[in-house]
């Protein structure tokens, strides 16, 4: 069964003012903010977006854009002047009090920038406060909500007062009392706003990987693209109560809507934003390894390039360089995996330029993409990372990707190969080619071949 997207907004307006209704109609007809001023604000216009279930859904624009007001919206703390909402296929906005209660006891739970701690409870029971509401048995939810501040690193913190934590601990006692209450969805509003730097990142590291254990909804407020954009599954990005793009983070960084959109995103850090799988080219140098050292030479002399990658049934084993495997030949040696350097690991196609660039400075190889099975899907060369980095035009046939280029003269990897397979060919040829003597009777030496007719001949 088709599981219900866990929020719908379907055309919301929300105006404040003498006349919300007209405001609302010059509204769906063009009109701007200022040109309805004299019948009211108009803080959200027309606003409509899916949030679907397990995904980080980000809502950002500038203080006044609109995007907080949108949420207060989607758990009925405003009504909207006109649209609908629906939670988890459940009307906000046309069903009752009482089925609004429901919706937010056991559905929606709400993080604030500013804690919202009660400051005569403790941790533990600042946590537990919405099961407690519910009715929940105090042991019960004692230790729901001490499970919780364990994941959220405050397991050792349970017995102190909020006037005894820092801020970032006090975000995290208001996040572990969003996830206590068991709802599916979390409405986030600027909850890291308030937080320094690096207590801040932390905090956006650590909801990426509680989502990911627990599969919570969440829909994210922030005027910080960088933050958008690194938490973000879709973004929809507010200007003056409009929704003026909504998408990855990719799309809105490698192709803004407007320019509004370009500008804000154009001092983004694209290494924490783009992935391996959005710049990557075909993996165009491969060789198994069944095909050894002299099979991998000859790829690298016909392509004119000065590595390989080596697979075996389609999986990434490691890099070889042109110089590696000649001397490899030189030396007589044929086994390919032997000389397959490992080191230089592939990254996943999930996986942001930030840990490619870690891949790129080790080694000057193109850096290999895996998917989920360790399967090569593709390779980016160092130009490419950098003409990703530098937000260059996409690469074209006048401007292409050259991948590391030959170290090792063709004319060089020719005559080496030819230096091995000379002797070679040359002792399969005389065993094919020359006779084997017999002697015949009366002692006269003859070929088999003679021999063999004349013995069958007598």
């Amino acid at each position: 069964m088709t599981l219900p997207p866990a929020i719908e907004a379907k055309g919301l307006f929300k105006v404040f003012g003498r006349n919300p209704k007209d405001a609302v109609r010059r509204l769906r007809t063009g009109a701007t903010r200022a040109d309805v001023a004299d019948a009211g604000s108009a803080a959200v216009i027309d606003a409509s977006f899916t949030v679907q279930p397990g995904e980080i859904f980000v809502i950002m624009g500038l203080s006044g854009s609109g995007k907080s007001t949108v949420l207060r919206m989607l758990n009925g703390l405003l009504p909207p002047t006109a649209g609908e909402v629906l939670v988890q296929g459940q009307s906000v906005t046309k069903g009752s009090a009482k089925a609004l209660r429901g919706i937010r006891q056991r559905s929606v739970s709400m993080v604030f920038q500013h804690f919202a701690l009660l400051p005569h409870l403790t941790v533990l029971d600042n946590a537990a406060y919405a099961l407690e509401i519910q009715g929940v048995r105090r042991d019960e939810r004692r230790e729901r909500a001490r499970e919780i501040l364990g994941k959220v690193g405050l397991g050792d913190r349970a017995d102190a007062m909020p006037d005894e934590l820092s801020g970032g601990m006090r975000q995290r006692v208001g996040l572990a009392r969003a996830l206590t209450s068991g709802t599916d969805i979390l409405l986030m509003d600027e909850a890291f706003s308030a937080l320094d730097p690096l207590i801040r990142r932390e905090m956006q590291e650590q909801l990426i990987e509680l989502q990911r254990e627990l599969g919570r909804t969440i829909v994210f407020i922030t005027h910080d693209l960088n933050e958008a954009m690194f938490l973000g599954d879709r973004i929809a990005v507010m200007r003056d109560g409009r929704i003026v793009q909504n998408g990855t983070p990719e799309a809105i960084l490698t192709d803004p809507a407007n320019d509004y959109v370009a500008q804000f995103v154009q001092d983004v850090d694209r290494a924490r934003v783009l992935t391996a799988g959005s710049v990557m080219a075909p993996p165009a140098a491969t060789t198994p390894v069944s095909a050894g050292v002299r099979g991998a030479l000859r790829v690298m002399r016909d392509l004119q390039v000065g590595s390989v990658s080596v697979i075996e049934n389609r999986r990434f084993l490691g890099t070889v360089t042109d110089r590696a495997v000649i001397r490899a030949v030189k030396d007589g040696r044929t086994d390919l995996r032997a000389i397959v350097h490992t080191a230089h690991a592939a990254v996943h196609v999930d996986d942001p330029l930030t840990d490619v660039v870690e891949r790129a400075v080790e080694r000057p190889v193109p850096v290999a993409v895996v998917d989920d099975a360790g399967r090569l899907v593709g390779a980016i060369p160092r130009v490419t990372l950098l003409a990703a980095l530098g937000n260059v035009p996409p690469v074209t046939r006048e401007n292409p990707v050259i991948d590391l280029p030959a170290t090792v003269p063709a004319s060089e990897i020719t005559q080496t190969l030819a230096a091995v397979e000379q002797p070679a060919t040359a002792a399969r040829a005389s065993r094919t080619a020359a006779p084997t003597m017999v002697a015949e009777p009366g002692g006269r030496p003859v070929t088999d071949a003679r021999a063999t007719t004349e013995g069958a001949a007598r």
